[in-house]
């Protein structure tokens, strides 16, 4: 199909903007991710960081779309362990499922241990946090390539849909960071959702799928909650 024929076709609108949502949701787990490792730098830094992170989460999904065939090679067994058979795809999602339980644990007990007398601010390197960003574009870039790959037919479609999250994620992603910092609760609850995405990708290397629609219709309804306890607080300190 030429270039001219696809626009004119409503069925590729349709695809085209039924991805783009998905993209956007499937990006929340990376946005929320890099706003959390993000906060590890010193604040002048934290916005090239976020930058950095999903420009790289960019790339990585247009390379993986132009490498359809070598995705779809990674869901074969490569290995049976006491028979249950074994491919890439499943390892990539069982190492960034704990990497990211571990993570999300580790800034959790940081977050409490924050709440003892002040104690000078420790930052991590630059570096670092960029290396923990990209890890899990890795494993999110799979996802995304996934759901692109059974959604629309043509790859200019999907590339297309996939440039339009991202770049929504990175004009959204500052303004998701500076609530998170301005509302410390949040945090804490950001950090609950990524242990729980961090057990679904476990979930899904070991062949039990959990739907990811039940995941964020709980994290909707908690956020919900804490906007109200929020809004609450504030009217408390007015009156």
């Amino acid at each position: 199909m030429h270039m001219a024929e696809m626009i004119a076709d409503p069925a590729v609108w349709a695809s085209f903007l039924s991805l783009c949502l998905l993209e956007i949701i499937l990006a929340v787990d990376n946005v929320i991710f890099i706003a959390i490792a993000s906060s590890k730098l010193p604040e002048n830094r934290r916005a090239r960081a976020r930058l950095i992170g999903l420009s790289a989460g960019l790339f990585l999904r247009v390379a993986l779309l132009f490498s359809i065939a070598w995705v779809a090679s990674l869901t074969d067994p490569i290995a049976t362990v006491v028979g249950f058979s074994v491919s890439w795809r499943d390892i990539i999602l069982l190492a960034g499922g704990v990497f990211l339980i571990w993570k999300s644990a580790n800034e959790i007990f940081l977050e409490l241990e924050a709440e003892k007398p002040a104690k000078k601010a420790v930052y991590a390197s630059f570096p670092a946090v960029i290396a923990q960003i990209m890890l899990l574009d890795v494993v999110f870039s799979l996802d995304s390539v996934i759901t692109a790959v059974g959604i629309a037919e043509h790859l200019e479609v999907m590339v297309a849909a996939i440039v339009v999250a991202i770049v929504v994620m990175i004009i959204v992603a500052g303004k998701v960071a500076n609530f998170v910092e301005r509302h410390p609760s949040t945090k804490m609850l950001a950090l609950a959702f990524l242990i729980m995405i961090g057990i679904a990708l476990v979930a899904d290397g070991l062949h039990y799928h959990i739907d990811r629609g039940f995941l964020y219709a709980g994290m909707v309804f908690a956020i919900f909650v804490e906007i109200l306890n929020i809004i609450r607080s504030k009217r408390r300190a007015e009156g």
